[in-house]
């Protein structure tokens, strides 16, 4: 063949390459805007249906007008996996541990309240909230839930928690983080702030604008710092540290100035409660999932994994936590 034709045959080729390339962005941007108009009937279905549902009226608990040192409820809820059916564990099961929790948090609060004024409750919601789909090749023997279904049930457990803390608490926090079992088709396909755990957080906080003395703060990122008086606490999910042998090493390298300072790190993803200790003093605890017979725990950590959700009590002054629990669901 000629210099001539060689030429020609890879221009030819070149073209069809760049055909095929076009195509495929075209194709990929369909599918991205098919994911983008589904993700927007969903929140809105969700939304509108949540909406409708009648809701009693939050009487605020009187003040507490004690005057010795105040204390701080901290509660971690996470890893709630909604939608998730297995032999032990489906949305009614979840509904019941996490209304349990809820129980078991005023009534620690009671016992703590005999010696310290505890007026304020921060909840951290932890991300992976609901199952999702298409996270992982499997998933689906293991989902009982649609994704609409998913992110209305972790609403209405959300929402009826909120409410249950808000009349014994004079001031509520909620702080969101999201996690991976959110986001929306494989690792990458969509920004990771397009995550349902975040919708749920958003519809939930809109259904309970009429509670004056609750107030949300949302995550764009994959950490949030916020304080509680001198105590700093920096929350993630947990997916990002990888392994459950390497939260020690990566949770201190966050230390060293990769996210602004703080005193303790709080997380789940793992499924499995534990608390570590950092070279500098600070501590990393791991909150379990209220799910049952965990696989992911018993596969990847060699864990048990009972279902279990967490609550501290903080001294604000001083920046410290004073009480910590495990409570096992």
């Amino acid at each position: 063949m000629s210099k001539f034709n060689q030429v020609i045959q890879l221009e030819g080729n070149l073209i069809e390459l760049k055909k095929a390339l076009l195509h495929s962005q075209r194709a990929e941007a369909k599918a991205k805007f098919k994911t983008a108009n589904l993700i927007e009937a969903v929140y809105e279905a969700a939304a509108n249906s949540l909406l409708s549902t009648p809701r009693p009226k939050i009487i605020p608990p009187l003040k507490d007008s004690r005057k010795g040192k105040p204390e701080v409820a901290l509660v971690h809820l996470t890893d709630w996996q909604a939608g998730k059916k297995t032999v032990s564990y489906d949305i009614p099961t979840l509904s019941s541990r996490i209304e349990e929790m809820i129980k078991k948090v005023l009534s620690l609060t009671e016992i703590q309240r005999a010696h310290h004024p505890v007026r304020e409750c921060v909840v951290m919601l932890g991300g992976d909230m609901v199952e999702g789909v298409g996270i992982f090749p499997g998933q689906q023997y293991e989902i009982g839930a649609h994704l609409y279904e998913q992110m209305f049930e972790v609403v209405r457990i959300i929402e009826g928690s909120i409410r249950s803390l808000a009349q014994s608490f004079e001031k509520v926090t909620v702080v969101c983080e999201f996690g991976n079992h959110g986001r929306l088709g494989r690792k990458g396909d969509m920004p990771a702030g397009d995550n349902i755990d975040r919708m749920a957080y958003q519809i939930a906080a809109n259904n309970c604008k009429d509670i004056k003395h609750v107030k949300w703060q949302m995550s764009d990122d994959w950490y949030q710092i916020f304080h509680i008086g001198n105590y700093k606490v920096l929350l993630v999910h947990g997916d990002e540290i990888g392994s459950f042998g390497n939260i020690l090493r990566k949770v201190s390298a966050w230390s060293t100035g990769v996210v602004e300072s703080f005193d303790d790190c709080y997380m789940g993803h793992f499924h499995t409660p534990t608390a570590l200790t950092m070279a500098n003093g600070g501590r990393v605890f791991v909150t379990g999932s209220p799910e049952s017979n965990n696989e992911y725990a018993r596969t990847f950590i060699a864990a048990v994994g009972k279902p279990s959700q967490r609550i501290h009590f903080i001294d604000p002054d001083k920046g410290r936590v004073t009480a910590e629990y495990v409570c096992w669901l």
